[in-house]
């Protein structure tokens, strides 16, 4: 496999998480019926946008196509969320699924990391985007456990 190719393999799969997280964050803040919580969605949203674009730059400088989509594993997790949020506290559901997002984006983000076969660039791209990752992933661990120790 090519360095183009194991770039533009390492980087999608990131994309396509994070797209998932901004989908979701989106149609939470349109949803969730706080306007705190929606503004702190539409927040992270932007960074999932802002992550999107700055991986799919990579992978278009390394002669690759960025991803389009998200996963299906994020379609579903977004649909468990509505029902979860529509059969129970709307606010604790989303945060706690929106939360959920947030771990599985994390470890993606460390695999490619540690993975040897990551080409430099592709864990260039992905170290300087772990701080943001963590932050967003730290924001909401943080929110779903006040909430839960508050209900």
């Amino acid at each position: 496999m090519s360095i183009q190719s194991k770039t533009e393999h390492s980087l999608n799969d990131l994309i396509a998480i994070s797209r998932d997280g901004k989908d979701f964050y989106e149609e939470a803040a349109a949803k969730v019926g706080d306007a705190e919580l929606a503004t702190l969605f539409r927040r992270i949203a932007g960074v999932k946008t802002d992550i999107v674009s700055s991986l799919s730059s990579v992978v278009t400088a390394a002669g690759g196509t960025p991803e389009q989509h998200g996963t299906m594993v994020g379609s579903m997790q977004q649909f468990y969320g509505k029902v979860r949020a529509t059969l129970g506290d709307t606010k604790y559901g989303y945060v706690a699924e929106l939360e959920e997002s947030e771990d599985r984006l994390l470890k993606a983000f460390d695999q490619t990391i540690a993975d040897q076969d990551t080409p430099a660039a592709a864990r260039e791209a992905a170290l300087r985007l772990l701080p943001e990752v963590r932050a967003c992933h730290d924001v909401m661990r943080n929110r779903k456990h006040a909430m839960k120790s508050a209900a």
